[in-house]
C-alpha cells in the first residue's frame, strides 16, 4: 500500500491547484471562488517513480467549523477534511503567502496539533512577492520547516516533493485507484438533489460524499472503488445537471463538463430520477446525453419508499409514457436513504454491462441480418430496393454492427429501427444502445471510361451506314 498525504487549509489558498500540479492531472476543480472543493478527492503523485504516494484534496475549513461541530455544508466539508487528516501519514498545511497569517489559520494550527499527525507548512502563492518576508510572517507557528511554493506557476514543486518523500514512511495504508481493466466503471448521473451522493454513501458504507438537501452540493466528479460479492467496481459521483438557462455560475459550468467527461469514461451510467417528481424535461436531457455517448444505461427511480400506492401507480404510468424511446433500459425502484432495491440495481447493472461488452462473431451477425431481411425486406424507394449482403461486428460498448450492401442510402429510419430491435431481441441485449454502420459497395467501373478499339469503331460505323440506307 502507498502512503497518504492530505492537503488541508482554509478556503481559496490553492489546495486544488497544488493537487493538480502534483498529480499532473486536472481531476480537481479549480476556481477563484472560495469553497469550490467539498468532497475528498484522491489521486496518485508519480513525479518520483520510485516513491509514489496518494494525495487527497480536501475542502477549505472556514469560520466556526474548525471544531467540526456545526452542521450544513461547511460542517460537512470540515468533517471530510478531518477524515482525510486522521488517515494521512503526512499533512500539508497550505497557507496563503500573499494574505499572510489569519485568525482562521491560527485556529487550524491548533486543530492540527491535536491530530497527532506530522505536519509540513506550505506557503503558497509566493510568486511576485518577497519570499523571505512572507516566510517570516508564518514563523510564529513554530514549524521547524516551511516551504514556499507557487502551485499555479509550478515554482518550488521539486523542493516540496523532495521534502514530502523524505518524510513519508516506507509503507502506508492508502488504497490506490488502480487501473484494473476488470473493474466495472459506473457513473451516477442525474439532476441536482436526486440522491446520487446518498446512494454512493450507502453503497460504500460510509460518509464518503457530502449529502445535503441543498441542490448542487456535489461539484466535482469523485471516484470511489468498491468490491461487492467478489466483483470490483469504480463508482463515480457526479454533479447534478441543470438546464442551460439556469446555469449562471462558472463553477457550475465546469462541474457539468466534468459530469459529461465522466459519462464518456464510464461503462454503465446509472441515471437517478426522483420518484416524487416523475420524469421531467431535464431528466430527458440527461438521458439524451447518455445515449449520445453510447453508454449502457440503468434508470434508478429513487425515493420510492416515500410514495403512496396511488402515487406509485401514477409514477409507473408516467415512466412508461415518458421513457418509451428507451424501453430497452431497465428501470429499478430504489431508496438510497434506506438501502432498498440495491440488489436489483446491481443485477440490472450486471445485465447491462454483459450486453454492452458482449463479443460477437461475423457468422452469427450475418445470419441475424439474413433472418431480419427474410422476415421483412426493405421497402422499394424510387424503384430501387436496398440489398443487405453481409454484416460483421464493429465494436463494443455500445455493440456496433457494420452492414455491407448496395443502395443502403435508401433505407428509411423506420427500417433501421427495425434492424436494431431485431438484433436486440435475437441477441437478448438489455440496457445498452445498439448502433449500425452501413457501408455501400463501390462500383468498380464507376470511374472507368469504355474506350473502343479500332475494330469496334469500324463496326459501329458500318452499323450506322446500314441503318441509314434502310431508313
Amino acid at each position: 500500500m502507498l502512503p497518504l498525504v492530505a492537503l488541508v487549509g482554509r478556503p481559496n489558498v490553492g489546495k486544488s491547484t497544488l493537487f493538480n500540479a502534483l498529480t499532473r492531472s486536472r481531476d480537481a476543480l479549480v476556481h477563484d471562488q472560495p469553497g469550490v472543493t467539498r468532497d475528498r478527492n484522491y489521486g496518485v503523485c508519480r513525479l518520483e517513480p520510485e516513491r509514489p504516494f496518494v494525495l487527497v484534496d480536501t475542502g477549505g475549513i472556514a469560520g466556526e467549523n474548525t471544531h467540526l461541530e456545526t452542521g450544513g455544508l461547511a460542517g460537512a466539508t470540515a468533517r471530510q477534511a478531518r477524515a482525510a487528516a486522521d488517515e494521512a501519514d503526512l499533512v500539508l498545511f497550505i497557507v496563503d503567502g500573499r494574505e499572510g497569517p489569519t485568525a482562521l489559520d491560527d485556529e487550524l494550527v491548533q486543530w492540527l496539533r491535536k491530530r497527532d499527525r506530522p505536519v509540513l507548512l506550505v506557503v503558497n502563492k509566493t510568486d511576485g512577492i518577497d519570499t523571505r518576508a512572507a516566510m517570516a510572517e508564518f514563523a510564529r507557528y513554530g514549524f521547524s520547516d516551511a516551504l514556499p511554493v507557487s502551485s499555479a506557476h509550478r515554482q518550488g514543486i521539486d523542493e516540496l516533493l523532495a521534502e514530502v518523500v523524505g518524510r513519508l514512511p516506507a509503507d502506508g495504508d492508502a488504497e490506490v485507484l488502480d487501473e484494473d481493466p476488470e473493474r466495472m466503471r459506473v457513473a451516477f448521473i442525474g439532476r441536482p438533489n436526486v440522491g446520487k451522493s446518498t446512494l454512493v454513501n450507502r453503497l460504500v458504507g460510509e460518509e464518503r460524499m457530502i449529502a445535503s438537501e441543498v441542490p448542487g452540493t456535489t461539484r466535482d466528479s469523485i471516484a470511489v472503488d468498491l468490491e461487492r460479492d467478489g466483483r470490483k467496481y469504480r463508482l463515480v459521483d457526479t454533479a447534478g445537471i441543470r438546464r442551460k438557462a439556469r446555469v449562471e455560475e462558472a463553477v457550475e459550468k465546469f462541474s457539468i463538463v466534468k459530469t459529461l467527461q465522466a459519462i464518456e469514461h464510464c461503462q454503465i451510467a446509472v441515471v437517478l430520477l426522483d420518484a416524487s417528481e416523475g420524469v421531467t424535461d431535464q431528466d430527458a436531457s440527461v438521458l439524451g446525453a447518455v445515449l449520445d455517448a453510447g453508454r449502457a444505461l440503468v434508470v434508478a427511480v429513487n425515493k420510492w419508499d416515500g410514495l403512496t400506492a396511488y402515487q406509485r401507480e401514477q409514477t409507473e404510468a408516467l415512466l412508461s409514457r415518458k421513457l418509451v424511446f428507451m424501453q430497452w433500459a431497465e428501470a429499478v425502484r430504489i431508496s438510497a436513504k434506506h438501502g432498498s432495491g440495491l440488489r436489483e440495481l446491481f443485477r440490472a447493472i450486471h445485465r447491462a454491462h454483459a450486453s454492452a461488452t458482449r463479443e460477437f462473431g461475423t457468422s452469427e451477425v450475418t445470419r441475424a441480418l439474413e433472418a431480419a431481411y427474410a422476415a421483412s425486406p426493405p421497402p422499394t424507394v424510387r424503384g430501387h430496393v436496398a440489398k443487405l449482403r453481409f454484416a460483421h461486428p464493429g465494436g463494443s460498448n455500445p455493440p456496433t454492427f457494420v452492414v455491407h450492401g448496395t443502395r443502403l442510402r435508401t433505407l428509411s429510419d423506420s427500417y433501421r429501427r427495425y434492424l436494431e430491435n431485431f438484433f436486440r431481441k435475437r441477441f437478448k441485449l438489455v440496457g445498452t444502445p445498439v448502433r449500425f454502420v452501413f457501408k455501400e459497395g463501390e462500383n468498380p467501373y464507376k470511374d472507368r471510361k469504355n474506350v473502343l478499339t479500332e475494330r469496334q469503331v469500324e463496326k459501329k460505323r458500318r452499323l450506322i451506314r446500314h441503318v441509314k440506307r434502310k431508313g
